[in-house]
């Protein structure tokens, strides 16, 4: 802060003294802005960033129990995206499951520290809540969140036992399946709810298992004759020789155009099976959180240079050598998507006519 200048001083100055005093001092600093405004932004911006990470610790706040996808997308970032923050700050994970990532949502929007030192690995799900899903539960707004970005575009798959009644998904029109679920909001209720509707099938939902591990341990125990909603760069990680043992039948792909691999294989596309324009229209619409993907988001408090800083760290790491070295061993995909494109799609889904928000928020029970 300027000192003040004493009133004694101005009161013997005269006017022309101190206009050519002010023109004098002026000449210098004026220059100099002249010159900041043409060379960019002053060094000590990226400087404060740094300095404000420095000896700290990022925490990833992962709205999903140990040993799913996103925590293991979760604690892969944690690993590298470090090395890429200014200041290169320590970085732990921290699991924080419930609700279908809306505890963490609600954890990082009021009670944890809104200074870049939270970062929500949560699900998609989680972030059309008040559009999709039960917005009376939750007192946060996702919507405001500022998003680093997505770590990966996801497609759903369902999948069945070999010895269930039914062996393929158009089978499971006619014969009932007792699918394995989480809770509801999340996709392994939401997906089979949806093809319920618009697809005509006949699915059993059982909720109550913790995670999308847990839902198929219980496919394997036999509990339950198969599941929906399950990411397929995880399933395929947990299961890599799955489509050669055919342990489980990937009967279906949930998405508007499906995953290469899966496509090249003959896997059916549910988005492709709507009878209608509006019932396309709606499959569009759930749908697109497959391409939301693997979202990663802080408070709307954090500030914009933190925020800026945070975005290309994360992008520097989904594109560094050594997690996309890892990657490749655990067999899991990356294709990022940059912060500012997901704002832009969450805004898109947002602005979504209400006549269709208000068919998909029926079919899921809303």
């Amino acid at each position: 802060m300027e000192k003040d200048v004493p009133r004694r001083h101005f009161a013997r100055a005269s006017a022309a003294s101190f206009t050519a005093s002010f023109a004098a001092s002026c000449a210098a600093s004026c220059a100099a802005l002249l010159f900041v405004g043409a060379a960019g932004p002053a060094p000590a911006f990226a400087q404060d960033v740094e300095a404000f990470y420095k000896g700290k610790t990022v925490t990833i706040v992962i709205g999903a129990a140990t040993g799913g996808g996103y925590d293991t997308y979760g604690r892969l970032v944690a690993r590298h995206i470090g090395r890429h923050i200014p200041g290169a700050p320590g970085v732990t994970p921290s699991n924080l499951p419930g609700a279908s990532s809306n505890a963490a949502a609600a954890q990082l929007a009021s009670v944890l520290p809104k200074d870049g030192t939270q970062i929500g690995a949560i699900y998609a799900s989680a972030m059309l809540e008040p559009l999709l899903g039960d917005a009376a539960r939750i007192k946060h707004d996702p919507s405001k969140f500022q998003n680093l970005g997505s770590a990966s575009r996801e497609v759903y798959a369902c999948a069945f036992r070999p010895d269930a009644p039914a062996k393929t998904f158009a089978q499971a029109r006619e014969a009932e399946m007792i699918l394995g679920a989480t809770a509801d909001g999340g996709t392994n209720v939401d997906f089979p709810l949806v093809a319920q509707h618009f697809l005509d099938m006949k699915f059993k939902i059982v909720r109550g298992y913790k995670g999308s591990r847990e839902v198929t341990l219980a496919m394997e125990r036999g509990e339950v004759q198969g599941a929906c909603g399950l990411a397929w760069s995880t399933l395929s990680v947990q299961y890599p020789t799955l489509l050669e043992t055919k342990q489980f039948l990937v009967v279906a792909q949930e998405d508007m155009t499906g995953d290469a691999r899966l496509n090249a294989l003959g896997v059916p596309v549910t988005g492709a099976m709507a009878k209608t324009d509006a019932d396309r229209q709606a499959l569009e619409l759930f749908y697109s959180q497959n391409v939301l993907g693997r979202p990663y988001v802080v408070a709307a408090e954090v500030p914009k240079d933190r925020v800026g800083a945070l975005r290309k760290a994360f992008l520097a790491a989904l594109a560094d050598p050594e997690l996309l070295a890892e990657a490749q061993k655990m067999r899991i995909e990356i294709t990022p998507t940059s912060g500012e494109d997901v704002e832009k799609l969450i805004a898109r889904l947002y602005a979504t006519p209400k006549d269709v928000v208000e068919k998909v928020r029926t079919t899921l029970g809303r």
